[in-house]
């Protein structure tokens, strides 16, 4: 982020957009929308503790937005989030809804709310959950707040969204741990890890765990070109130090056929035994880490504090450690890219790192 974009975001976060001024808050509600990540139960926690302590009445609907236009609902109290810090998942439950797209829905999500006496909606999750509260607003009078929380850390403005720094932990450990079985055996490993449309996951994974290449969105190519690359990389580093472990993070769906055609077609090419490794969802799964337990309940305590200030349409986040507020239109109205710096470290010093 250049120093000329975060000083505009900060400006920003400094006027009270969008402001519900004239009224005193009683009672707010949240849910969570979109794929789980870990460190949720830990905003819903900071969320209901921090609306407590101002004496808000908080709810909580389950399976997202789903809840929402069937009115499943509970009340919150301090027994219902008691231990829940360390759980990965969500309490509340998530899942996604395409029906919430229509109009209808908007609206019948808008009245249920009015009937609870509901003045703020909460919302955690990504850019897609934060597209269905702004559309919310538009049949719905009341405020209505973001928080992000996606494993895929693909959040303009925001330095980490909730479950980033778990899942890559998880994705860490499990290439560690193929690390082991690659050098017993001197095999080439593909390991296949989220994030199909963005490569923070990826990128991060590839330099924490010294892997030899990477495959991310943000940076490929031609999938002719991309297996070349591959190859080639492979060759040299065969000459160098001779026969060897090899790993290659790749994100998921890259490649077209699929990662398992991909270590087919690098066994043929390359004489070398080549496996895929799917992690999966479990990079979803698992007790959050302390990074996200932290950042989790610093956004759910200053989203219950920006409610009460009257904001709306925004979303809470964290840049360069202060808390800031952006509309929610930016989350998926500008891309945010991934650190140059790991990018040059990863793509630019790798012949150096494989040298014996």
């Amino acid at each position: 982020m250049t120093l000329l974009v975060l000083i505009k975001l900060i400006i920003f976060s400094k006027h009270n957009y969008g402001t519900h001024m004239d009224k005193k808050i009683k009672k707010v509600a949240l849910l969570t929308s979109g794929g789980d990540a870990p460190g949720m139960n830990a905003c819903i926690r900071a969320i209901v503790l921090t609306c407590l302590r101002y004496g808000i009445e908080v709810y909580g609907y389950r399976h997202g937005y789903n809840g929402l236009i069937q009115q499943e609902y509970l009340s919150l109290r301090a027994k219902n989030v008691t231990n829940i810090i360390q759980r990965g998942g969500t309490i509340l439950h998530s899942a996604r809804c395409t029906e919430f797209k229509s109009d209808e829905a908007a609206e019948l999500a808008g009245k249920n709310l009015d009937i609870l006496g509901i003045q703020a909606l909460l919302v955690i999750g990504g850019d897609g959950s934060f597209r269905g509260a702004k559309h919310l607003s538009e049949h719905w009078q009341g405020q209505v707040i973001g928080l992000p929380g996606t494993i895929d850390n693909d959040i303009y403005g925001t330095d980490a969204t909730i479950g980033y720094y778990t899942a890559i932990e998880t994705a860490l450990e499990s290439i560690d741990k193929v690390r082991d079985t690659a050098d017993a055996f001197e095999r080439i490993f593909l390991v296949e890890v989220m994030g199909r449309h963005a490569g923070f996951i990826g990128l991060s994974a590839a330099i924490a765990s010294a892997a030899d290449q990477i495959m991310v969105p943000e940076l490929s190519r031609a999938a002719d070109d991309e297996l070349e690359n591959i190859i080639s990389h492979i060759e040299e580093v065969k000459n160098r130090r001779g026969n060897s472990s090899y790993i290659v993070v790749i994100t998921e769906n890259l490649w077209a056929e699929g990662v398992t055609k991909l270590a087919e077609i690098l066994t043929e090419r390359t004489k070398v035994d080549c496996r895929p490794v799917i992690l999966g969802h479990v990079q979803r799964g698992g007790s959050p880490v302390s990074q996200d337990r932290v950042l989790a309940t610093k956004l759910g305590v200053f989203a219950v504090e920006s409610v009460i200030e009257g904001k709306t349409g925004v979303m809470v986040c964290e840049a360069n450690h202060e808390l800031i507020c952006l509309p929610l239109e930016t989350s998926w109205e500008k891309q945010k890219e991934l650190d140059p710096y790991l990018i040059k470290i990863q793509t630019d010093t790798f012949d150096l790192l494989n040298r014996p």
